[in-house]
Parts: C-alpha cells; structure tokens; sequence
C-alpha cells in the first residue's frame, strides 16, 4: 500500500507548533497547590503557633507599656500595636515560607523538581510567591481572630482596602525577600542570619510599638528609608483611620520595591544563579 495512504495521526500538533499556551496555567496551579499543601500539613506549627506567638507580643507590651490608660496617636495602646503584630506575622512567615523551597530542593537534591516541569521562570515565581503571600494571609487571619476577642484590643477595619493592599504588600515584599534568600543560601544557617540580621531588627524597627513621630529627626529618617515602615503605617491605617507617613507614599514605595525584587528574582533564577550550578 503506498504510503500516501496510510492514516495519518492528527493527535500530535505539526512540528514547531507551542503545545503549552503562553500561560501554563495547569503546572502553574500544580506548584502552587503543592506548596500550600506543603505548609497546611503542619498547619498548627505554620498557621497557629504564629498566632500564638502574636498574641504573647500583645499581652506582654500592653502589661509593661499600656497600663494606665495610655494611648499613642489618640487610640488605646493596644489598638495601636496590634495592627502591626497581625502584619508583622504575616511579613516573617511570608519570608519563611518562600526562603525555604528552593533551598531545601539544593540541599535535598530535589531542586530538579523545580527546574523540569515546563514552567517558565516568571511562572515558578508566580506560584512560589502566591504560595508564601496565601500563608501570610492565613497567619493574619488567624491571629485576627484571637485579637478581635481579647477586650480592650479593636481591630475591626475602616478602610478595608488599606488592609487588603498593604497586608497584601507586605507579604509580596518579604515573599521576595525570602525568594531571594533561598536563591543565594547554600544551608539552612544563611535563611537564619537573613532572619536574624535582617527580617528582625528592620520589622522591630518599624513602628510597631511606638509612633516614629515622637522619634529625633535622624532616626525618623532611618524609619522612612525601611520600606517594612511603610507596610506597618498604611496597615495600621486600615485599622485605625490614622498613619503616621503618608498613605500614598508608602503604597507608591512598596509597589516600586516589590516591583524591583520581582524583577531581581526573575533575573538571578533565570540564569540559574547558584541554582543550576
């Protein structure tokens, strides 16, 4: 039978054809629901203790600081630093969750699993960072929820987009941060100096517990050049009507850096910086 009259196999697509469209939006739901799944496993050491720990900040600085009816920026001490221990929670395990995926894949030998799949670059960070901010989200809800019952403490939002868009921003920013770390780490002890040299002192130096208008002119300063101010003051905001640096300024800032890191992350997981080697 000549050869021009056997069947042809319609089921494969013509040579140089894309099979994936430009999104893969089917791998790009399979790593991030990976990665969710990976940190509710242990939901009660990821979302919960989080929580847990948020709270102890509270009653300790509210027993020590904010007996006697003192108040920060006219609010009840209380209301005033709880805000910023909901995002503060949120930003430190943003940060934990995405420094730890690809580190743990170099330091397993599991990396590969992460290289393979038919996902682009922009498409592994897209699922990476949505994993870490949906982690933040969970953390900040749930110690949400144990506030809203402690008397004395109000948290309920009067701007809720305020609320959305700088908890939002701020666990974009500490998810890249945390990105970044995993990329450059070699062991789980350069995530911890990350952690403790930097994700800690720059959120207690942020205006968590104290309004940074009552501060001297050169570390109001120092306070407006750490981003992670922005992210407590327009959170803050949200809660409590009042901010102590402008709301658009900080809403600018934060999308300009997140914009930077993405891009920064996109480039060195590109070429496989200390990833493909």
């Amino acid at each position: 039978m000549p050869m021009t009259d056997q069947p042809q196999n319609t089921s494969f697509p013509p040579p140089g054809v894309s099979v994936l469209p430009m999104v893969n939006w089917g791998g790009l739901r399979a790593l991030y629901v990976k990665e969710v799944r990976r940190f509710f496993k242990v939901q009660l050491q990821t979302v919960w203790a989080p929580a847990i720990t948020t709270l102890l900040y509270l009653v300790i600085f509210t027993v020590a600081l904010g007996r006697g009816g003192r108040e920060v920026m006219g609010h009840p001490f209380a209301s005033f630093i709880a805000p910023g221990l909901i995002v503060m929670g949120m930003m430190q395990n943003a940060f934990a969750n995405a420094s730890f995926s690809l580190l743990a894949g170099k330091m397993q030998g599991t990396i590969i699993d992460y290289l393979m799949p038919p996902l682009s670059t922009g498409e592994v960070i897209a699922a990476l960072v949505g994993a870490s901010i949906s982690r933040a989200i969970l953390v900040g809800f749930a110690v949400w929820l144990v506030m809203i019952a402690w008397p004395g403490v109000n948290v309920i939002p009067v701007h809720f987009w305020a609320v959305a868009w700088f908890g939002v921003m701020g666990a974009a920013l500490l998810s890249f941060l945390g990105l970044l770390t995993s990329i450059w780490a070699d062991k789980f002890d350069h995530a911890a100096a990350v952690t403790n040299f930097v994700v800690a002192p720059l959120s207690l130096l942020s205006g968590t517990f104290y309004s940074v208008d009552s501060l001297h002119a050169g570390f109001q300063a120092a306070s407006h050049a750490n981003p992670f101010f922005y992210v407590i003051s327009g959170f803050r905001y949200g809660f409590l009507g009042d901010a102590d640096s402008p709301i658009l300024t900080g809403a600018i800032v934060l999308l300009a850096v997140n914009i930077a890191l993405g891009w920064l992350s996109y480039v060195l997981l590109a070429k496989g910086w200390k990833v493909k080697s």
